[in-house]
């Protein structure tokens, strides 16, 4: 699969170079203003492993042999970005030029003054319009602070609903459930609805396949604040910034979660991420939430590239069923944005690159990499007939995640979150395997969150937490218990 993505880059070097500038697109028109900048080297903070070979092997290499600009790669896992980038900004050494940002960073990035605005760029270049191509979720939450853009969506992260088709359309399945529960067995829109359906096919299945499976450890924190807001649940009072992760909708929440490890494989409290996907991709799992990929590979797209060797074969292509996340709203969990470093002495060539990466042509043509990680983030790429075309129901894939990327819950965004999202990982974990009673875990959770919060400043915190507040769904707009 690699060496076939050699044909689609040559074709678009040769499509590129007939284009006139008359009829230039987003990225026709960046490669041509970047010529001015040929024999340049631009450095990228990318994040570390898997989704860094993508601009190694594909958009590097391409934008190398448009323009003549090299790209050079520093690979940094999410949380060593910021510190190297705060380390580098004090000594003004223009490391770097491209900052590949997880999105609820963004105000630590904006207090120490280390992104450039990219309004202007934006302008200049005629892009703005662009940028309505990008699906609401990612365009209204992701790109702005305090009014100005300081990022681009690269990636469409979000959680969603993975569930076995067969399963759920078997006939003496589908009796059995409608007699034990009065409703038809379907992807469950509560969260209550989901415990009944893991439960039933549990008990009728197991331990071949079990109802479902869920990431007990690393992350964890992204499936509890989504499921804690469908709740009703508030991470501070607004007035006082007191953690209330510990109020009621967050004690409940974690005894739900923690309550439906029963009908779920033994030892699933210190699953992560390749447990679930694993477990699902063998058939092991009927039911999990989960980000897009599972959802390609679940259908063996990209198996024949060495670079996914490591996923297992699947057991379940062409069973696989998307849905929304129960509760109707799913956490746009993690995902990445390009923001320019404001110590660059290059801007101008970072911008032009970041325009040529995310316009609809060539953001299309990344998110088909089949290791690329780039999940589909314009509306283009949900009603592109290229990617429907990878797989049988590719279509239905596309569907959904548009219709959830409409309402996703945007994560926490705080100055230093990644101190309270450690914290509220480890509590999850105390409760998961066992250690710790759930309030109990919640009440230690929110002790810690006070004291950072404290150390950073009461009213600088109060600020951030306000303007996150005000993005479209930081909160679900009619909270609802489930």
């Amino acid at each position: 699969m690699v060496k076939g993505w050699a044909a689609g880059f040559f074709a678009i070097v040769m499509g590129l170079a007939s284009v006139t500038a008359q009829a230039a697109t987003a990225d026709e028109q960046a490669v041509e203003k970047a010529q001015n900048y040929r024999g340049a080297t631009l450095t990228v903070i990318w994040n570390k492993g898997l989704m860094a070979k993508e601009i190694y092997l594909f958009t590097g290499p391409l934008w190398e042999a448009l323009t003549g600009i090299k790209i050079n790669v520093v690979e940094l896992a999410i949380p060593d970005t910021y510190p190297a980038v705060e380390k580098e900004h004090i000594k003004q050494s223009g490391a770097y030029d491209i900052i590949g940002i997880t999105p609820n960073y963004l105000p630590d990035y904006i207090t120490l003054g280390a992104l450039e605005p990219l309004d202007p760029y934006l302008d200049a270049n005629g892009y703005r319009e662009s940028l309505q191509d990008i699906a609401p979720s990612f365009r209204d939450n992701w790109m702005t602070y305090d009014g100005t853009i300081y990022t681009i969506p690269d990636d469409g992260d979000v959680l969603m609903l993975f569930y076995r088709k067969d399963l759920f359309e078997d006939e003496d399945n589908k009796a059995a459930f409608r007699l034990q529960h009065g409703y038809d067995l379907a992807p469950p829109t509560t969260w209550q609805q989901f415990d009944q359906i893991s439960a039933f096919l549990t008990a009728r299945h197991a331990p071949a396949t079990y109802g479902s499976a869920m990431m007990h450890q690393d992350l964890s924190h992204y499936f509890f604040a989504e499921q804690f807001r469908v709740n009703g649940g508030r991470f501070f009072d607004e007035k006082t910034m007191a953690a209330t992760i510990n109020a009621l909708a967050g004690v409940q929440t974690l005894e739900q979660m923690v309550h439906r490890h029963q009908w779920m494989p033994p030892g699933v409290g210190n699953w992560s991420f390749m447990e679930v996907l694993s477990g699902f991709i063998s058939g092991r799992v009927a039911m999990t939430e989960f980000w897009p990929p599972l959802g390609r590979w679940a259908e063996g797209y990209g198996k024949e590239s060495d670079l996914l060797a490591w996923v297992p074969p699947s057991n379940v292509a062409g069973k696989v069923g998307y849905a929304p996340s129960p509760g109707g709203h799913d956490s746009m969990a993690a995902g990445f944005g390009l923001s320019i470093s404001s110590a660059s002495r290059n801007k101008e060539a970072a911008y032009l690159f970041i325009q040529w990466m995310t316009s609809p042509e060539i953001s299309l043509q990344r998110v088909q990499v089949p290791y690329s990680l780039r999940d589909p983030y314009r509306i283009s790429h949900y009603e592109s007939a290229s990617y429907k075309a990878l797989w049988p129901n590719a279509d239905e894939y596309l569907a959904t995640l548009k219709q959830i990327t409409d309402r996703g819950l945007l994560d926490l965004s705080l100055l230093q979150v990644n101190l309270y999202e450690r914290s509220l990982m480890q509590g999850l974990k105390a409760a998961f395997t066992g250690k710790l009673p759930p309030e109990q875990a919640l009440n230690h959770v929110a002790r810690q969150w006070d004291q950072i919060t404290q150390t950073i400043g009461v009213e600088n915190q109060r600020k951030v937490y306000l303007e996150w507040m005000s993005k479209p769904f930081a909160y679900p707009r009619t909270p609802k218990q489930n």
